[in-house]
């Protein structure tokens, strides 16, 4: 596939988010979860008939309720897609560490949604966020499930955004469309939206907090599956607020086919599937900087991308190391340009280099070459930092390995929401 041709027939869907493809509708309501009543804390999703579904999961072993659910749900832990109708979504409490009780409530919470939809407890699927170890009352499932499932609607995603958000300070939507330039599909036009909550214990060891993909286009589930874990991998796995997994990380995506009906499903390795996946990596990777950049206390975005390793998972393990440094992050909150921690952070995560081949740059100032000081001006460096994306690139001299993470700065104010968590 020509990317160049392809990202021409790329559009952003202004306001887009999760029911922008044809098929869904969603609904955020206030159901009883939190004490705050102006304050939306149940989402629901809904597609208009049974579609493709596939689920990426958090590697905690402290894993939630829900998550448990789901991947039964999804054929079990070494599967990981199905056939799908409904998504239900709490905030408020992450049902996690609440034993046999817990898992009952998450059931019956796909009982309940089962029975309003009219389809199999199965075919729903549950995700929980919010306080670890505090059981879930069902009370709220049973009023709130009518009542949002009445409200769902095309419109609906934006409620639905807002009412899955714990700390966020604001939602997290996007959207895509395109025209596909294959023959078997021309002149449809598919799209990718999605939604999705994160901004504090996130170092994803799979896909973020919690998000949901929905996209119009025909696809088995097994290749929807193929399709979100690699997207999932490139994107939601290389974002880190925090260097701590939560025990609820939930990545859905669906597919409802509706904008090609009775068009065979789109195939591994074809085009059309090459088409598709890089739709879903520029949604996924939307919301993952979106992550980053409401990280807890936040003021900045931070892209770390390290070069010259001996392999990709080495510049990963590097890139990682430098983006999630407390030293490193709040010297980027103080606006200080101090690349030697930069340094320390790359010399102590264990991957093979010479610091003699070593540079670095800070938002595009060289500040070490040779594994030695450049000199800089500082105050251009201050006026640097008052961009809302701060960049450092570092090129280790080894190898042809590359990786990209995201992540944010450290402040006073990360302590403040966490020390205040519970109350």
């Amino acid at each position: 596939m020509n990317i160049d041709a392809f990202d021409s027939r790329l559009r952003a869907v202004p306001h887009g988010g999760v029911t922008s493809a044809q098929g869904f509708r969603a609904a955020g309501i206030h159901a009883g979860f939190r004490k705050n009543p102006e304050r939306a804390d149940f989402a629901l999703l809904v597609a208009d008939e049974p579609v493709s579904a596939a689920g990426v999961f958090t590697t905690n072993r402290f894993c939630a309720a829900p998550v448990t659910v789901c991947r039964e749900h999804l054929g079990g832990a070494d599967c990981g897609y199905g056939t799908v109708r409904a998504i239900a979504i709490n905030s408020g409490n992450a049902n996690a560490a609440t034993g046999e009780p817990g898992i009952a409530v998450a059931k019956e919470t796909c009982s309940i949604v089962s029975q309003i939809v009219g389809c199999d407890p199965k075919q729903v699927l549950v995700a929980s966020t919010g306080v670890i170890g505090q059981e879930l009352d069902i009370a709220p499932f049973e009023t709130g499930i009518p009542v949002a499932f009445e409200q769902a609607s095309r419109d609906g995603g934006a409620d639905a955004a807002r009412a899955i958000m714990t700390t966020d300070t604001h939602s997290k939507e996007y959207a895509v469309t395109y025209e596909s330039g294959v023959l078997e599909y021309v002149d449809r036009t598919f799209t990718v939206g999605g939604m999705c909550k994160g901004s504090g214990m996130i170092m994803p060891n799979m896909a973020t907090m919690i998000a949901v993909i929905t996209t119009d286009a025909p696809v088995e589930p097994q290749t929807l599956h193929t399709i979100l874990t690699s997207c999932v991998n490139q994107t939601f796995n290389k974002v880190t607020v925090d260097s701590d997994t939560s025990t609820n990380d939930t990545c859905i995506m669906l597919a409802s086919g509706a904008a090609a009906a009775g068009a065979q499903p789109i195939s591994e390795g074809s085009e059309a599937y090459e088409e598709l996946a890089y739709a879903v990596n520029v949604v996924c990777e939307g919301l993952a900087r979106a992550i980053a950049s409401d990280g807890e206390g936040a003021s900045r975005l931070v892209t770390v991308t390290v070069t010259g390793a001996p392999t990709d998972e080495d510049a990963d393990v590097a890139a990682r190391a430098v983006a999630n440094s407390p030293l490193v992050k709040t010297a980027i909150a103080g606006h200080d340009c101090n690349w030697g921690r930069i340094a320390m952070a790359l010399g102590k995560c264990g991957v093979a280099f010479d610091q003699r081949d070593v540079s670095i740059d800070i938002m595009g100032m060289p500040v070490c070459r040779d594994g030695l000081t450049v000199p800089f001006d500082e105050d251009e460096a201050l006026r640097r930092f008052e961009a809302p994306e701060i960049e450092i690139s570092a090129d280790l001299g080894a190898g042809e390995g590359t990786a990209t993470v995201w992540t944010c700065d450290l402040t006073h104010e990360y302590i403040t929401i966490n020390g205040d968590y519970r109350t």
